[in-house]
């Protein structure tokens, strides 16, 4: 076994990236207050093609140094957008048809490894605040709350693990769903 160099990893340059089909899936993160978590989103939502990041109330905006930092240049592969008010973002993806999904722990929760995402329907995750977590106005717009089933002591994973959790979860059960 030996490590893959650069250049064998055949990474597609950026033009490429965005002309290639993306998953049916968007990332929207709330009032997210570390631009590190921002940075790294972004990697995330570059690394499994999310079709686009939105961001949302005092989440920092690209160009910053502490973005870029963790991005490592995804702020200029995935397709992003600021949207001051995260309740009429998700008023307008409910129009256009996207189902919405919060990553939160509720009382009614979606368990992650028991959800199915529905076939050909575009699904919106939310991440919320890093200490209040989402916004409590949109629990009445969304279609669910999905929670990722920890067994520890804890029961807090940091925002970015748990939005890598969830896209690769849900990007899995996409692929499924094309064979």
């Amino acid at each position: 076994m030996k490590k893959l160099s650069m250049e064998q990893l055949n990474r597609i340059s950026v033009s490429e990236f965005q002309d290639e089909a993306k998953f049916p899936l968007v990332l929207i993160l709330d009032d997210i207050r570390s631009m590190n978590n921002v940075g790294s989103l972004f990697r995330t939502a570059d690394a499994f093609a999310v079709e686009h990041l939105y961001l949302c109330g005092i989440t920092a905006q690209p160009p910053h140094k502490e973005i870029h930092k963790t991005a490592l240049g995804a702020t200029e592969s995935v397709s992003w957008s600021y949207e001051k008010s995260v309740v009429d973002l998700v008023k307008r993806l409910k129009e256009e048809q996207f189902l919405v999904y919060i990553v939160e722990q509720t009382d009614t929760p979606l368990y992650l490894n028991h959800f199915e995402p529905k076939k050909d329907k575009k699904i919106a995750i939310i991440l919320g605040n890093e200490v209040f977590g989402v916004n409590d106005a949109l629990l009445p717009l969304v279609d669910g709350a999905l929670e990722i089933p920890q067994y520890g002591t804890k029961h807090s994973l940091n925002v970015t693990i748990a939005g890598g959790v969830v896209i690769w979860s849900l990007i899995q059960k996409m692929e499924r769903q094309t064979v």
